[in-house]
């Protein structure tokens, strides 16, 4: 893994006390040329053949597609380049300030121009099988995203002591669970909140905490929207199994429930 650069560096350092109070920041430049082309390739192998979680959320006759296929870094060798000799494990390992960062899996996220379907609001951590503070997403797109068309997030949403029900991507609605609580009316929280979001370029990464509660709406632009989000975990982190739905599902040879996430499903990419 080849070392950051020293005004990556700085940036980080700058932004991490920033995460720590919105949950969420913007990093300028993180990726080079040579990581797109190699998520760019990536992805389009993905698209073309979708791994066993593959899903298209757009109902049949509807424009666009939206589609979604995580857990194929394994199998998809510039994933698996890019998640374990990237920058991006060294990346969140900054903003989080953890001596070590696990990979936890990779997600696809593609809307085609005319996609009526938002990402609905919703925050990560209660559908993942990880517990702890140090976890949390690294989301770029292969194309230019306007602040208007990409993902937005209320800020110092992660600090609410508050876990809400995941939701359904398909309908919207939320999975069947008695363990977390509804989430409120997304306008009133729009309202009395901070709502962060930016213009990226390709290159440019955020990330956000596995509590930051976030959304998107679905693509208006005349191009196409591909982002990669792949999620991480820190010292702190433990394995877990939820009540109800989880995202992904138990896999095998995940840890014991409350161990360590270390284990070749969930590898140690980076130390400090």
């Amino acid at each position: 893994m080849q070392p950051l650069s020293p005004a990556l560096e700085e940036q980080l350092s700058v932004l991490r006390p920033q995460y720590e109070r919105d949950g969420a920041v913007c990093v300028r430049g993180a990726f080079g040329p040579e990581w797109l082309a190699m998520l760019d390739r990536g992805v389009e192998r993905n698209i073309a053949a979708p791994g066993p979680m593959g899903k298209t959320y757009t109902p049949e006759g509807k424009p666009g597609r939206f589609f979604a296929d995580y857990c194929n870094w394994q199998a998809n060798p510039e994933f698996r380049e890019f998640l374990l000799e990237g920058p991006a494990a060294a990346i969140v390992g900054r903003i989080m300030g953890a001596t070590k960062v696990n990979l936890f899996h990779e997600h696809v996220l593609v809307k085609e121009p005319g996609t009526l379907e938002p990402t609905p609001w919703h925050h990560d951590q209660p559908y993942w099988t990880v517990d702890g503070d140090m976890v949390c997403s690294l989301w770029m797109a292969l194309e230019p995203v306007p602040r208007e068309a990409g993902v937005e997030y209320i800020a110092g949403s992660h600090r609410w002591g508050r876990w809400f029900r995941p939701k359904r991507f398909a309908d919207q609605k939320d999975h069947p669970t008695d363990e977390f609580e509804t989430l409120p009316d997304m306008d009133t929280v729009r309202r009395e909140n901070t709502v962060l979001g930016w213009d990226l370029a390709p290159g440019d990464c955020v990330v956000f905490h596995g509590l930051t509660l976030h959304g998107a709406p679905g693509n208006a632009l005349p191009t196409r929207r591909r982002a990669v989000s792949s999620r991480w975990s820190g010292d702190d982190a433990t394995y877990v199994l939820r009540r109800g739905f989880m995202s992904p599902p138990p896999l095998p040879g995940a840890p014991e429930p409350g161990a360590p996430m270390d284990s070749a499903l969930y590898p140690v990419v980076w130390r400090a």
